[in-house]
């Protein structure tokens, strides 16, 4: 299993490398076929607040589907071991989702798959260390970025990219709908309920009617007429 330990505008001390490396050489007993988890700490420039401007984000990639946790803090130990804990619980539901999947309908509970892996008490803070970047602006006196990113497309279910959503821990999450072969972004709404949003370069209006899925449910889809 690789690991990747980057920083944004702050140094990563190999204090910090050898602690994070310690703690995610522990997630191969909850991650099955995990080839690779990336750490990043990153620092806003400018801020104003020593409370949250440290934020690091830990990312589990692998055969399966990505999962990912963040945390802000403004001691990086303090983040990372927040981001950790978040990833434990995540990496177990995915677990626990695969024994069901699999005929195993009494998943292991939280404190004993986890019992091994209880992140220890934060040490105690490092020297502010300077920038690395000291200027996040590329070019031009604009304070507006805009950061592209591009994912391979993926074919899946609604229920499969709710399920990959949370496990990322996003609001939204973009795939190719199984059903249609159509663009799609399912995103999180109030509540236990979900939305989906489709492009179809056919489509030239609003049709006045959506469909309502229960989650997990082989019963037809509701018709909803606006």
């Amino acid at each position: 299993m690789e690991f990747m330990i980057s920083g944004r505008n702050v140094t990563v001390s190999d204090r910090f490398r050898e602690y994070a490396s310690e703690k995610l050489s522990k997630l191969e007993t909850l991650g099955d076929k995990v080839q690779r988890i990336d750490t990043k700490v990153s620092k806003k420039a400018h801020s104003r607040s020593a409370d949250n401007d440290l934020t690091v984000e830990v990312t589990v990639l692998g055969r399966g589907p990505v999962i990912r946790a963040e945390a802000v803090s403004g001691d990086k130990f303090a983040a990372f071991d927040l981001a950790y804990g978040k990833l434990l619980e995540r990496l177990r539901r995915a677990k626990d989702r695969r024994k069901v999947h699999h005929g195993r309908h009494t998943p292991q509970a939280v404190h004993e798959a986890t019992a091994s892996l209880e992140p220890p008490a934060p040490e105690s803070p490092e020297a502010p260390a300077p920038y690395e970047i000291p200027n996040d602006i590329p070019a031009g006196d604009s304070p507006v970025l805009i950061r592209r990113k591009v994912f391979p497309a993926t074919t899946m279910t609604v229920d499969e990219a709710v399920d990959n959503m949370e496990l990322v821990g996003h609001a939204f999450y973009l795939f190719v709908d199984k059903e249609t072969e159509q663009h799609s972004v399912v995103y999180r709404r109030t509540g236990w309920t979900y939305g989906v949003i489709t492009l179809d370069p056919e489509c030239t209006e609003a049709e006045g009617q959506e469909k309502i899925h229960a989650y997990r449910s082989d019963d037809e889809d509701a018709v909803v007429v606006a």
